[in-house]
């Protein structure tokens, strides 16, 4: 189903499948938030938002949308095979990304070893997978994802060969089935998954690259041989609570058990933040709140 001709089958499904308070909450974001700016990093440099205005141009005070809140930018288009998708463990997902010309783009730059990576997650920030799908010859995009019932937002993070620069782009996915929100998790700078036990060190100023540095452990014994996983000993992707304007950065070092951070978000909120880290030929999830305070 093409983009253009899918506005109101969205709007309609979402009703039905989900109810209507849903379908308002997705299409209008946070209430009384303005406009941020674009939030998606790579290795400390920012990707996928417009470029910065020289100090004197009008165009600097003028504040960005954070990235991945659009479903079209730059003339690029994430245009999903379909809005609505049945819950399940192994939901194959399709997708394509249209250029200015309307047709698909099928060349891509590789960045951390991947041509695309996929975040899909529920809108009350449940569900996070960060998956790369496979490209086939027409310019679809295909892959798996677990899917519960509720509102979902796909993020797609790629460089076209065409634009040269890093995009992120959003949709809403509507699962059908009667489910509730979870409330947001509270402030949390400890993790625990399989055995493992991460912990956050810094925090978040809007504004302001801050350090954050994720340390692993295991039985109380420091993770010192961290795997590579996509050239790098982690991933951390950080989502804020309400729009999930997204932020996607890299280590800016390592020592030991030990990755380190630069992060920087525009503006004051709640955040969720997640780290993907290989150990023992697996890749872990580690999930942090925190709240970003207003520069002094």
């Amino acid at each position: 189903m093409r983009t253009v001709t899918r506005v109101a089958a969205t709007l309609v499904g979402a009703a039905a499948v989900l109810g209507v308070g849903w379908g308002a909450g997705a299409l209008a974001g946070p209430v009384g938030a303005p406009p941020a700016p674009a939030m998606e990093e790579h290795g400390g440099a920012e990707h996928g938002g417009a470029e910065h205005a020289s100090d004197g141009d009008p165009a600097a005070a003028a504040p960005e949308l954070p990235a991945g809140l659009a479903v079209s930018a730059e003339g690029h288009t994430l245009d999903l095979a379909d809005d609505a998708l049945p819950a399940g463990a192994a939901v194959p997902l399709s997708f394509r990304v249209l250029g200015p010309d309307g047709a698909p783009v099928t060349a891509y730059d590789t960045v951390h070893e991947q041509d695309l990576h996929l975040v899909v997650v529920r809108r009350d920030l449940t569900g996070y997978q960060h998956v790369h799908p496979v490209l086939a010859p027409d310019g679809t995009w295909t892959t798996t994802v677990a899917l519960e019932p509720g509102s979902w937002r796909v993020l797609a993070d790629a460089t076209p060969t065409d634009l040269g620069h890093g995009l992120v782009l959003g949709a809403d996915l509507a699962v059908g089935g009667a489910w509730e929100p979870v409330p947001p998790p509270a402030p949390s700078v400890t993790a625990e998954v399989d055995g493992y036990t991460v912990t956050l060190d810094g925090d978040l100023v809007a504004g302001r690259e801050s350090e954050v540095v994720l340390t692993v452990t295991r039985d109380g014994v420091p993770v010192t041989d961290l795997q590579p996983h996509l050239g790098a000993r982690g991933h951390l992707v950080a989502l804020r609570a309400g729009d999930l304007g997204y932020l996607h950065v890299h280590p800016t070092g390592d020592s030991g058990a030990e990755v380190r951070f630069a992060v920087r978000v525009p503006a004051a909120g709640d955040h969720r933040l997640f780290l993907d880290f290989r150990h023992g030929d697996v890749v872990r999830t580690a999930a942090f709140s925190l709240t970003a305070r207003s520069a002094s």
